[in-house]
């Protein structure tokens, strides 16, 4: 038994997906088997848990350490961290259609295989030289008038950016692409393997930084760079192993429609042919006219020099990329929750510094993290169950409710006791007397704490899959004097935090199996790619606002804004949901 009438349509192919009452069927017949437990972890699920395992551990170590060994190499300053977070950022929101279509066009072991080997290749290399630099710094600073060092910094960013593409099209593959063809197109299986990526994900990036920054504290950065090292060198080889196994034992993996290069043509010169005025109604041109239209147009771009021709195409590539992601079903969940990106409500270092100036400490900051991780991990947990008792769009509009409700804790937070919130500084400056302004700098000074950032603390963070619970190196000691006159503020700050990640995890990761059921399989690559790329553009946004506010009186407003921006990402949800309700009833 399947469903076919939501299955995605791509050049004729319906995906479809197994019914809930074939799946309980089939899994308690494979309860009852003897030796499941062995099957299992010989089975194709368990090697891409333990294989996916490997890869966020050593990208959650990699993300954090390459931080802290930019803001070392700098004399402890934060150029270095903010250019590599920009790199990365604009990268991967140029690149992103391009990745996810070299995704689409190659086969699935190719891609895996290059994409594992580009980057755990990368991180070693970038490895080496930062062992280098660190151990010959003084020596390598002398070499041409410093150029030398100019140079080594260059190479380690661009190390570090080709290892986080490479990362960004391992992600494609197997999480967006792989799992949907292991599970069969069964949505049981899917939101399952959905939610136990998530988990392993959230637990990895909360243990993955603690290691290594022990050894990096009880040892060298040296050691640290070495352990990475081995690290990746290691985890290549396991990955390889186990997705080769994985790609062996499930032959479906091994089938991949081909690319409709034909319709895509000739789509194009009916374009072209609207463009220049031509009647729609008129009879339609035979084959030999438009292939012949079609050669002449490809002679025309083969005329045009190499560099030329490549340029053409990748902006071509590009721009049907972003086409593919407009014309989706779910254009409007991608871009919900892209828009939960633009946000200062997470565990990253812009909200934790603003907590370290209200007077909470390192200590304090790091049990909060381990308890907002609990709360990810129910809502994963949350999903699953809301999935199969309500459906999947209800599970989105249930999540959505549950994050926007606890999210106006936040708000209120703005303004409850104890907020450094200057509410004058969204009013028009006005030069009075000297009392007049002496009084309003010593108000807006009220609740001003010195914010002594670590020294270890990184501007620009790593950004996952969803950035809420980013690397942050938590300080040590809270400075005298900045305890505030009231921890209502900072309590219903993290409070509301804490809470919204239930409903947070649980939407994220119903947008996340809405693109897979509804993406075909000849586009999802493009598709989630571009996906990709407005996650970084909205989180680009999320810093700029930060920049534009910086002071601790600032952080309310942009307690605000990001409510705001989460709460339109949601309402571009709730019209996904009745437009998909809709045609639903339409269906039945």
């Amino acid at each position: 038994m399947s469903l076919r009438a939501d299955a995605p349509r791509c050049g004729g192919v319906a995906v479809e997906f197994e019914s809930e009452d074939f799946r309980d069927t089939r899994a308690n017949k494979a309860k009852r088997s003897p030796g499941s437990a062995l099957i299992y972890l010989k089975g194709p699920k368990f090697l891409i848990y333990v294989s996916g395992a490997l890869s966020m551990w050593g990208d959650r170590m990699w993300h954090f350490a390459i931080s802290v060994f930019l803001i070392e190499l700098y004399g402890r300053n934060l150029l270095l961290t903010a250019v590599f977070g920009l790199v990365v950022a604009g990268s991967v929101l140029l690149l992103g259609a391009l990745i996810g279509d070299w995704v689409d066009r190659n086969p699935r072991n190719k891609v895996a295989h290059a994409s594992l080997f580009i980057q755990n290749i990368s991180v070693t290399v970038c490895s080496i030289v930062l062992m280098l630099v660190f151990s010959y710094k003084h020596r390598i600073e002398q070499i041409w008038d410093g150029w030398l060092t100019v140079v080594c910094y260059t190479v380690v960013i661009i190390l570090a950016d080709v290892a986080n593409l490479a990362s960004t099209a391992l992600t494609i593959a197997i999480q967006r692409d792989w799992i949907v063809v292991i599970t069969g197109y069964n949505r049981g299986h899917l939101a399952g393997m959905n939610a136990t990526m998530r988990r392993i994900d959230q637990v990895t990036n909360i243990l993955a930084p603690l290691a290594v920054g022990q050894v990096m504290t009880l040892a060298s950065n040296v050691v640290g760079c070495g352990f990475i090292l081995g690290w990746n060198l290691v985890s290549l080889i396991v990955e390889f192993i186990f997705l080769s196994r994985v790609y062996r034992i499930v032959p479906a993996l091994s089938i991949k429609p081909p690319a409709e290069e034909v319709d895509q043509a000739n789509e194009q010169m009916r374009e072209m042919r609207g463009l220049q005025g031509t009647d729609d109604a008129r009879e339609p041109s035979s084959p030999t006219e438009d292939n012949c239209s079609m050669s002449l147009h490809l002679k025309e771009i083969t005329n045009l020099p190499l560099c030329f021709q490549r340029f053409r195409w990748l902006l071509s590539t590009c721009k049907d990329g972003w086409r593919a992601y407009y014309r989706q079903p779910v254009f409007l969940a991608g871009m919900g929750l892209a828009f939960l990106y633009t946000t200062v409500l997470g565990f990253d270092c812009i909200t934790t510094g603003y907590a370290y100036t209200q007077g909470i400490s390192g200590s304090l900051l790091s049990v909060l993290m381990g308890v907002s991780a609990i709360t990810g991990l129910m809502g994963t947990v949350m999903f699953t169950k809301l999935r199969k008792a309500y459906g999947l769009v209800n599970t989105g509009i249930i999540s959505s409710c549950l994050h926007l409700g606890c999210l106006l804790l936040c708000v209120c937070s703005v303004f409850a006791p104890g907020s450094p919130m200057d509410l004058s500084l969204l009013m028009p400056y006005i030069n009075t007397n000297s009392s007049e302004v002496g009084g309003m700098a010593s108000q807006r000074q009220k609740h001003t704490y010195p914010l002594r950032v670590g020294n270890n603390q990184p501007l620009l963070p790593d950004r996952s899959s969803i950035h809420w619970t980013n690397n942050t190196v938590l300080f040590d000691n809270v400075p005298s004097g900045t305890a505030p006159e009231s921890y209502i503020s900072i309590i219903l700050l993290f409070l509301g935090v804490i809470t919204a990640r239930i409903g947070l995890w649980s939407f994220d990761l119903t947008v996340t199996q809405l693109l897979q059921e509804n993406i075909c399989e000849s586009e999802r690559g493009v598709v989630n790619g571009v996906q990709s790329s407005m996650n970084y553009l909205m989180d680009l946004l999320h810093f700029i606002m930060v920049i534009s506010a910086p002071q601790p009186q600032h952080f309310g407003i942009l307690v605000i804004i990001s409510v705001l921006f989460i709460t339109t990402g949601h309402t571009m949800y709730f019209l996904y949901a009745r437009k998909a309700k809709r045609k639903q009833g339409l269906d039945t």
